[in-house]
């Protein structure tokens, strides 16, 4: 903690650092176990899934847009991007501006499975909200929001540190 600026004239107990990680853990636990769910119920490992779900808005992505996206190395997606051929989910045609580049898209049974996917994790965002009543869905959202924000201003300045 002594690496990170913090304001000192905030009164930030112990007690609710270590309530925020237990949430924090208790949230990411949740979605590794929706991810597990999700996974078996396509049949479908979930590094593949994320895979699947960058081409939802596009038309065609690269091998190098992927890992970048998905933030792993060339050689890790072209594995995904194999297998996920080998399914029948995408297909690869040349880029008709260097034909060293191959452009991949979501074949119809890919598209398919997309939007399977998309259907299940709106059912089950809609059966999360559906637990709260509708004033405790806004705080909710309102919370998450400020967290999301206050971890993107503390990244930021980590990243600023670093350099």
């Amino acid at each position: 903690m002594n690496d990170i600026s913090h304001d000192n004239s905030r009164d930030i107990s112990t007690s609710q650092m270590n309530q925020l990680q237990w949430l924090i853990n208790e949230v990411q636990r949740c979605c590794e176990d929706k991810r597990l769910y999700e996974s078996h119920r396509f049949g479908i490992p979930y590094a593949e899934i994320k895979c699947l779900m960058l081409f939802e808005n596009e038309r065609y992505l690269t091998v190098k847009g992927i890992a970048e996206r998905l933030d792993v190395a060339k050689s890790r997606v072209t594995k995904l991007v194999n297998s996920v051929f080998d399914k029948g989910l995408i297909d690869r045609t040349d880029d008709p501006n260097d034909a060293r580049i191959k452009l991949l898209r979501l074949t119809t049974e890919g598209k398919k499975v997309v939007a399977s996917i998309k259907e299940f994790q709106q059912d089950l965002l809609g059966k999360i909200l559906n637990r709260l009543d509708s004033e405790d869905r806004g705080k909710v959202i309102t919370g998450l929001e400020l967290l999301r924000s206050a971890m993107e201003m503390v990244k930021e300045s980590l990243g600023k540190q670093q350099a």
